[in-house]
């Protein structure tokens, strides 16, 4: 199983590409399972069609039996897709919430349930608390691919991340894997990006190009892969599944929770 953690500043483009990458890898005939670590829940959406996906924190506020045929949803392509979800606005942490979604997850055996070849944690990086670090932190992941722009706040955040996925490599957890540019038309976009990964002593994998195919599907509610699947745009993020996925170590095994910060998501309140 691949293991993969897709970072990014929040509104970089990183669940547009996350589930456009779930799509192509589901049409290759591989079973793969998006989970979404944002609070907003909104990662899936393309996958599923629905304007929401029930997040596993709100079935747990109502009280209600957790159950997997609750919080895992079908996607269109056979995708299987999970919303950690997270506090009411302005109440509670909400990287505290990624791990009571990911403690539910490891409760109910969802791994083992339904093997999937994929496992993709979407996951907000304009901060990595302990919550937020949780898919890299506590071996869930194993390969982190980070997505930036050549915008100077994305490429902050794409440096913060990278600087926690090397404190957590050098204890055996997750690796960086490199960086998706996910162009927006920035002056000179490419030597602005290759510049950051040389700083963070890595490389761009990829370079998803800017194209308004993109607003388009999510106008319709549907990846490129699915709804443009002859434009060069699904093309691109065809091929840029195919790199992630052959840089991604397999390793066996599926969810696993760690024992360092057991309690909660941030290291502070």
């Amino acid at each position: 199983m691949r293991r993969i953690a897709i970072y990014g500043k929040g509104g970089i483009g990183k669940s547009t590409t996350s589930a456009n990458i779930t799509d192509a890898l589901a049409a290759r005939g591989l079973k793969v399972m998006q989970i979404g670590c944002d609070p907003k829940a909104d990662s899936t959406c393309l996958l599923t069609g629905e304007p929401r996906v029930r997040p596993v924190l709100d079935v747990m506020r109502a009280g209600e039996e957790v159950t997997l045929d609750v919080i895992v949803r079908k996607g269109r392509s056979g995708c299987l897709c999970v919303e950690c979800g997270g506090p009411k606005p302005g109440m509670g942490c909400a990287g505290r919430g990624i791990i009571a979604a990911f403690e539910q997850l490891e409760k109910l055996g969802a791994m083992d349930v339904y093997r999937p070849d994929v496992l993709i944690y979407d996951v907000l990086g304009d901060v990595v608390c302990g919550g937020f670090a949780m898919p890299i932190r506590n071996g869930y992941a194993r390969d982190v691919f980070i997505v930036t722009s050549g915008e100077m706040m994305s490429l902050y955040a794409a440096n913060n991340i990278a600087e926690a996925v090397e404190g957590f490599r050098q204890d055996g957890y997750a690796r960086l894997g490199g960086l998706i540019q996910n162009s927006r038309g920035v002056s000179d976009e490419d030597a602005l990006v290759d510049r950051a990964a040389a700083e963070m002593k890595t490389q761009v994998v990829f370079r998803v190009p800017h194209d308004a195919e993109v607003q388009r599907c999510e106008a319709k509610g549907e990846t490129v892969v699915r709804g443009a699947p002859d434009s060069a745009q699904a093309a691109a993020y065809r091929q840029l599944a195919g790199i992630i996925y052959d840089r991604a170590e397999d390793v066996s095994g599926g969810m696993r929770l760690g024992t360092d910060n057991p309690a909660g998501g941030c290291d502070h309140e």
